[in-house]
């Protein structure tokens, strides 16, 4: 029977090279892309071997076009695999975040996600196939000026949860990849993202507050990044993992540090969690009280 699988977010990064790295496993991969150039060098990086297919996972319209041409393409046979892997961040303090800017990242990393996981799921049920959803280490943990970001990755190790135990009965597979500092482009978008932000829709006195603060996090995360991530390929090694075992497992921590950081989140008190983020990103602790006036 031949192994299909349709990937979200395949532009660049880890869903790029789990496109690739599935098509020379010989799955047939059906790339998601918002631009049709990417979709075509992502073809011709493939020989042709990747089918590119335009989606946008916030768009309902845009989800059911891509779910009817698959279901053209694979027919009784149905969908091996979906891996739902697009997704955006951009850092905010919780303080300062607009609201629309919040409901984008959810919307994004978390409700598009779901849409195209119904619009997929009867094909997958079909095929008695497999999901993977792509999260990362900020589905555990949670740092500073991330909020919006990780807000939607916990939510996704939820919903993985739920829907690895409510398609049993299908003998569906779900599994989440959770990966840590990865070497791609996504770090310096982060940086981009963050001064922009701070320059022009931070307020005078948010820029006080927090703008030395989220510039310093976001170079100090970024250098993480440059320093001790693996490349996008060793994520993508975990997704073809969850994709081809023959028993897969439910977690893939895999990257720069990610098995490390979530053994500690589990082991670790909070405070004691909160100090060593501080001192890892290099940030102050709280500023001492003053002392009470005598009487």
């Amino acid at each position: 029977m031949p192994r299909t699988v349709m990937i979200t977010g395949t532009s660049s990064g880890v869903g790029r090279a789990s496109a690739l790295a599935l098509a020379a496993r010989g799955f047939t991969v059906f790339a998601g892309v918002r631009e049709e150039s990417d979709g075509e060098a992502l073809r011709r990086a493939s020989a042709d071997e990747i089918v590119p297919v335009r989606v946008d996972v916030t768009d309902a319209g845009s989800i059911a076009a891509a779910a009817e041409r698959v279901e053209r393409a694979t027919g009784a046979a149905g969908l091996t695999g979906l891996v739902n892997n697009a997704g955006i961040g951009a850092p905010w303090p919780m303080e300062l975040v607009p609201l629309e800017e919040f409901r984008r990242h959810l919307e994004v990393n978390l409700t598009g996600q779901l849409a195209v996981t119904q619009a997929f799921l009867p094909l997958i049920k079909r095929a008695r196939g497999r999901i993977v959803n792509v999260g990362s280490e900020g589905g555990r943990i949670t740092l500073p000026f991330l909020g919006p970001i990780t807000a939607a990755k916990h939510g996704l190790v939820s919903m993985t949860d739920a829907l690895r135990l409510e398609l049993r009965p299908w003998g569906v597979s779900v599994s989440i990849v959770e990966p840590g500092a990865t070497r791609s482009d996504a770090p310096a978008k982060l940086v981009e993202n963050g001064r922009r932000a701070v320059a022009e829709r931070f307020s005078p006195q948010g820029r006080a507050d927090y703008g030395a603060a989220v510039e310093h996090v976001i170079a100090a995360i970024a250098a993480i990044h440059r320093r001790a991530g693996s490349p996008p390929e060793v994520i993508a090694g975990a997704v073809v993992a969850a994709m081809t075992a023959r028993r897969p497992r439910t977690r893939y921590p895999v990257g720069g540090h990610a098995k490390l950081l979530t053994r500690l989140r589990r082991v670790l008190p909070d405070r004691a969690m909160d100090a060593l983020v501080t001192r890892l990103l290099g940030l102050p602790g709280p500023e001492p009280r003053a002392a009470a006036p005598h009487a």
